[in-house]
């Protein structure tokens, strides 16, 4: 069965009733069976069948999602879900109107149809997390365009290669076809975010000057090679369509036939596509000017105040929020002048990051040789930490994890770390992406934590744990919360400490490194994009205050110039869970159990974090 034809088999009657209301014109989904669009007492069945409050709420919460996720083709795919395989998502004005009119008519049809106080506790937890996703959703509605569509961290530059190669699966004749078709599809859709950024010039939001280059390089490298160029190598994309079909049992007429067709397109569309955004790129790079910050935007210290409360899922001013960042500088340098005396390192705090940085001790050689010795260790350290994983965790994830380093087209603007989420169905595995491109900027010391961050116990068990939740509503196991996850991650850091792990001090330095990192991400972020602090004035202070190399600087400051707020998530998060474990543990005492403890973070899924408190003090309340 597809998955598809899963999440349609679960839409009750009641639920294709209770959406009828709320799909707009714009609003696709598919067709249910003319007997399952009957409401409850209507038809045939009229008298004969009865729902509780929850099995409604339960029924149109799925029938919701799945309206969403109709509306979206590339989400499909990363739900393994073919139905628009040869699709790329809208990107228009008018297919985001469509969206936040579903968003509109789907809240109010919650809140007419759906009886919160006859719910039971599962339910109203759905309820209310189904509320305030809504609800933000309208909300940003009006800051739409205050973003950067293209930059050197995300991007359709990037983006669209890198989700062909990674997400779309070719396993017969009409997945490949459908391949072909998003090929043919590149040049709308690269048009659709190049007027996109033309509009947001119109309005004065326009990426600083340092991005053009990046997206320019990006788009060149992905130009490269047969049938681009005479180099004798394949274009990227056209080597993953052949080597895809390889695999297939296919006629070599067909497969000639298929090859000659993603060529075709490759020239006839993607070519024309990646020229043009060089083109604007180009030409909008010499109107772009060096301020950095989001308080350049048109009203942008409102979107500011409305980003950090999205991240942070509080009410935390950019202020308290800088102070909390310099609070725990302070805090984290006095633990590094603790690991300083263990490995009897005279001089100072600056002096013991410069000795970090430039020994060559603590990094792998450049080139394939040091990629693969550090993917290897990696392996070593997940696999170790995966067998103590019942000790801590009741549930650990069935989802496979592998480790990747970042493909070469993308690896020079990429992060530095990266996880993608398995595919629902099992077919893809959980990947930790590390990017190899420069060893020098991943020291051996900090690749411990960076791994029980991106991998176990860190994303890949939050985000596999919550897929693989069978009793909550699909839109709470892929909910986004970036204080909840990221706060996971970095909390997923500290934890292996309590497990026995990092029992090398350069390792836990490299856990403090990495936490000092996260604070100082509190410091930067808001002196950027409240305080005007420029490009340089941000690099200069987490250079000083951090152990990590120049070009891992440069690029984490350049990445939270194009993300305002995001950087915030983490130790805002990751302090919370803390906080909670901390008042649990005082609470219960003896009866205080980390597996238990766990389980109400992870196990109702995503969520804002005054919701993983309420969860927490009733878990204190129960004493259990």
């Amino acid at each position: 069965m597809t998955q598809i034809s899963r999440l349609r088999g679960i839409l009750p009657a009641m639920a294709c009733a209770l959406l009828l209301p709320a799909c707009s014109p714009n609003a696709t989904t598919p067709e249910a069976p003319a007997e399952k669009a009957m409401a409850p007492g209507v038809g045939k069945n009229a008298g004969k069948q009865s729902f509780t409050e929850t099995e409604k709420a339960n029924a149109f919460f799925e029938a919701a999602f799945l309206a969403q996720i109709m509306r979206s083709p590339q989400s499909q795919s990363y739900l393994g879900i073919k139905a628009d395989y040869d699709k790329w998502d809208d990107n228009s004005e008018e297919h985001q109107l469509g969206d936040v009119q579903l968003a509109q008519e789907q809240l109010e049809t919650l809140r007419q149809s759906i009886d919160y106080d006859e719910l039971d506790d599962q339910a109203k937890l759905s309820y209310r997390l189904f509320e305030y996703l809504t609800e933000r959703s309208i909300g940003d509605y009006e800051y739409r365009h205050y973003n950067y569509p293209v930059n050197q961290m995300f991007g359709v530059q990037s983006g669209t290669p890198a989700f062909l190669i990674n997400i779309h699966r070719i396993t017969n004749e009409s997945d490949a076809r459908a391949y072909i078709a998003r090929l043919e599809g590149m040049e709308m859709r690269f048009k659709q975010i190049t007027d996109g950024m033309r509009l947001r010039e119109e309005k004065g939001i326009l990426p600083p000057k340092f991005v053009f280059d990046y997206v320019i390089n990006d788009s060149r490298n992905v130009l490269s090679g047969a049938p681009f160029d005479d180099s004798g190598e394949d274009n990227l994309l056209l080597a993953d369509f052949k080597k895809k079909i390889t695999a297939l049992k296919l006629e070599p007429e067909t497969r000639g036939e298929l090859i000659e067709a993603a060529t075709k397109a490759l020239l006839d569309s993607v070519g024309p596509a990646y020229r043009s955004l060089i083109e604007l790129c180009e030409n909008q790079a010499s109107r772009a000017t060096t301020d950095d910050g989001a308080w350049k935007f048109p009203d942008g210290a409102a979107f500011y105040k409305r980003a950090l409360r999205n991240t942070t899922t509080t009410d935390l001013s950019a202020e308290e929020i800088h102070e909390i960042g310099l609070r725990e500088v302070g805090r984290i340098h006095d633990e590094m002048r603790d690991i300083m005396k263990q490995v009897d390192f005279e001089g100072s705090l600056q002096d013991f990051f410069a000795f970090t940085r430039e020994d060559k001790r603590f990094y792998f050689d450049e080139g394939e040789e040091g990629q693969k010795a550090y993917l290897t260790q990696v392996n070593v350290l997940l696999d170790g930490m995966e067998e103590k994983l019942p000790e801590y965790f009741s549930a650990p994830p069935k989802a496979k994890l592998v480790v990747k380093a970042v493909e070469p087209f993308r690896e020079k603007s990429a992060g530095k770390a990266f996880y993608q989420r398995p595919s629902p169905d099992g077919s893809r595995p959980g990947t930790y992406y590390a990017n190899l491109y420069r060893m020098s900027d991943m020291p051996i010391y900090q690749m411990e934590a960076l791994a029980y961050h991106e991998g176990i116990p860190g994303h890949h068990l939050q985000l596999a744990a919550a897929q693989e939740l069978g009793d909550v509503p699909k839109f709470r196991q892929f909910a986004r919360f970036t204080a909840y996850s990221e706060g996971w991650g970095l909390y997923a850091e500290l934890l292996p400490k309590e497990m026995g792990f990092y029992e090398d001090p350069y390792s836990d330095f490299g856990r403090l490194a990495m936490e000092l990192w996260r604070a100082c991400r509190l410091v930067v972020d808001t002196g950027i994009h409240n305080k005007r602090w420029t490009r340089e004035e941000a690099i200069d202070y987490l250079a000083t205050n951090t152990p990590n190399p120049q070009g891992d600087v440069v690029k984490a400051i350049e990445r939270y110039i194009v993300s305002p707020s995001q950087a915030t998530a983490y130790k805002i998060g990751m302090l919370k869970i803390v906080e909670l474990k901390a008042k649990a543990e005082d609470a219960l005492g003896e009866n205080f159990d980390i597996r238990r403890f766990h389980d109400m973070i992870l196990g109702a899924g995503p969520m804002p974090l005054s919701f993983v408190e309420q969860r927490v003090d009733a878990y204190i309340e129960a004493g259990q």
